[in-house]
Order: structure tokens, then C-alpha cells, then sequence
């Protein structure tokens, strides 16, 4: 275990995201690649994952002006896009920063079309369509008028046109296709109004990627396959990656306890029987979900053990029952044959915000080579 204050650490392979990203990249060729890096890397931490893999990637993506800025202060020079709504005010740290924008509307266009001019900074620019998901970006049928602005705006680099997909994950593609469909009919339009096409056109998150090859275009978004997790259990395994996470932690307290003796707060769990019950100094503060209570596994020795009683703040119990598990054993919260998608299923929810909801209290640890 490193020399760490905390015995609580998340240990990512940095050697395993760069395969990961190698796969993709074999993958969707010629495409280029933009791994999204927003919310911490997805809980992997983006001050180590973000400047590794900086010499393997075409562009990053963030969701917010402020992931975006800080990649820069982190020495980041590849382009980057911000993905979420930007409002006219945050414009200025565009060109300032030479972050990319998402033009999502004739009026974030015009705006930014401003500042660039009086900065003399110009903006790079990727026009944003809405075709199905209803959160950022304009209809389809509304597409011209952007173009248009667009093409009006000479302040502008105007590089990349996309869209997201909404169930790309999912076997059931008739949607997916309708909105590829719909993007289609939007490429179209610049033939038809005599001007160039955008050339970054980009549709595939991690689903699209999986399930959805003639829609690769030139660049595509991997989220949570970069990291090594497939979006749904229909996506198309066609991609070889694998996890880089494990989540450690060590036995802080060990002691027998006698049938009938309850656990933890509430006192949801009791003892059938006389039972070794260790204490793992990690809870719902550091994003082990308070929900997981009673359904939970941990491995010990490569054994799988049940989390029992309810899940605390900072520390859980384990059920070790006859096995002699003393102070200072290693305990693996996620990694192994324990994955991500065990936590998801225990806490109700998907894998990415099982993996985004490990908080900032637990330490990352980056080892280069497994």
C-alpha cells in the first residue's frame, strides 16, 4: 500500500486507460478521438489521468467553462470543448483561454462572434444540434439559421458540427437512427446553401461508438468506455477495455460479536450467529452509497464478504464470520471481481455515478504500469 495518511485509496492504472483508448482508437479509425474528461475524469481524477494521456488524444471534452480552464492550468495545449450551456458572460474566458465553444444558439453566436472581435482572439467554434435529446442545441428543422449566422460571423473558427445521442446504449437503435437520420438532413443543408462542411462532424458518445460504426464520422466522444466500463448491458461488446480503477481500503477495527447483537445505526442487521465483524474506514462521505446497506460486497483475500448493518458516514462493517480478519488487512471496495456495474446494481442507479460519486477525500494513486 502507498504511504498514505488515509487507508483509504483509489488506485488508477494509468497503463489501462491508455489501452483502453489504444482499443477505441483502433476501433472507429480514421476518426479522431476526444475522451471526455468532465467530473473528475469520471471519478478518476483529471490532474493525473488528464496530462497522461495528453500525447494519445486529438481533442478533450468537459462539460463546464471551469473543468476546461482548469485542464489549461494543468498545462493541457490540445483543444478543448465545452460541452454544456455557456452563458454570454463566461464568453470572454473563451478567447482568453482558446477553449472551444458549443454554439448552441444564433445568440450565443452572435455574442461570441462580439468578444472575439474585440479581443481580436478568435473563438473556435463547434455548431451544437439538438436532434432528440432536448438539452442543449438547436431542432433540427431550426439548423439553417445557425448555419447561416454562422457563416456570418468572420471572427469565428467555425470547425465542428454534433449532436448527442440519447439511448445509443441501448439494442433498440430505432431511435438512434432517427437521430443520425436527422443530423444527416442538417449535413445536407450545406450543399444545398453552398458552404463548407464543418470538418469535425461528431455524433458517438460511448454507445454510438459500440452499436453505431456508420456514424463515427470524424471524431468521436468516449465517456465511460475510456474508463473501461460499457454504457449498458446491450451495448456491443466489440471493444476490448477493461476497468482501471480499484478502490483499497484496510480493516481499521476487528472483533466477535454474539448472536442476537445488532449493527450499526438503525439496527437493520443482527447477527444469527457468533461472527467476526470488521470495520472498513470508508462510507457515504467518500461515495460508498448509503443505499448499498445490506446488499454490498467487499473482497478480503479474494473472498467475497457481505457488507452488513447500515452504511455510515465514514466507516461500513463486513460479516467476515469464523475467518480470523485482523487490523490492517487489505479490503478491495471495487475492483477485482467486484465491478462497477455490482455497485450500480446494489445502490440503484448506472456505473457512472457510482464511479463520479468517489469523492474528493479519497485519495487517487496513479500507478503507470500493471
Amino acid at each position: 500500500m502507498p504511504d498514505l495518511t488515509r487507508p483509504v485509496y483509489l488506485e488508477v492504472r494509468l497503463s489501462q486507460l491508455k489501452k483502453n483508448l489504444e482499443a477505441i482508437r483502433a476501433h472507429v479509425a480514421p476518426a479522431k478521438v476526444m475522451p471526455m474528461v468532465k467530473a473528475n475524469a469520471y471519478g478518476h481524477g483529471v490532474d493525473g489521468v488528464a496530462p497522461f494521456i495528453e500525447p494519445y488524444v486529438d481533442y478533450f471534452g468537459v462539460a463546464l467553462m471551469e473543468e476546461a480552464i482548469h485542464l489549461r492550468r494543468l498545462g493541457i495545449t490540445k483543444p478543448i470543448l465545452v460541452a454544456g450551456g455557456t452563458l454570454p458572460e463566461q464568453l470572454s474566458l473563451f478567447a482568453e483561454h482558446d477553449l472551444t465553444l458549443t454554439g448552441s444558439s444564433v445568440e450565443l453566436l452572435d455574442a461570441a462572434e462580439k468578444i472575439a472581435r474585440q479581443t481580436g482572439r478568435r473563438i473556435k467554434t463547434h455548431l451544437k444540434i439538438d436532434t432528440g435529446m432536448e438539452r442543449v442545441g438547436v431542432h433540427e428543422y431550426e439548423a439553417e439559421g445557425l448555419i447561416l449566422k454562422a457563416a456570418a460571423c468572420p471572427h469565428l473558427d467555425v470547425e465542428g458540427i454534433y449532436t448527442h445521442l440519447a439511448n445509443s446504449e441501448l439494442g433498440d437503435r430505432s431511435f438512434s437512427l432517427l437521430q443520425l437520420e436527422r443530423f444527416q438532413e442538417v449535413l445536407h443543408l450545406y450543399e444545398r446553401l453552398s458552404l463548407p462542411v464543418p470538418s469535425l462532424r461528431h455524433v458517438c458518445n460511448s454507445g454510438g461508438i459500440l452499436n453505431l460504426p456508420q456514424a463515427h464520422f470524424d471524431m468521436v466522444r468516449p465517456g465511460i468506455l475510456f474508463y473501461g466500463v460499457y454504457p449498458g448491458p446491450e451495448a456491443e461488446r466489440v471493444v476490448n477495455v477493461q476497468p482501471a480503477v480499484t478502490w483499497r481500503a484496510r480493516v481499521s477495527y476487528s472483533k466477535r460479536i454474539q448472536p442476537g447483537r445488532p449493527v450499526s445505526y438503525g439496527s437493520l442487521w443482527q447477527a444469527e450467529a457468533e461472527s467476526r465483524i470488521v470495520t472498513i474506514p470508508c462510507g457515504y462521505g467518500d461515495g460508498y452509497f448509503r443505499r448499498m446497506t445490506n446488499r454490498a460486497q467487499v473482497l478480503i483475500r479474494g473472498k467475497k464478504y457481505p457488507q452488513v448493518g447500515r452504511i455510515c458516514m465514514d466507516q461500513f462493517m463486513v460479516n467476515v464470520g469464523d475467518d480470523e480478519i485482523g487490523v490492517g488487512e487489505e479490503v478491495i471496495l471495487l475492483g477485482g471481481d467486484i465491478r462497477p456495474e455490482d455497485l450500480a446494481e446494489w445502490s440503484g442507479t448506472n456505473e457512472y455515478e457510482v464511479l463520479t460519486n468517489i469523492s474528493a477525500r479519497v485519495p487517487r494513486v496513479y500507478v503507470r504500469e500493471w
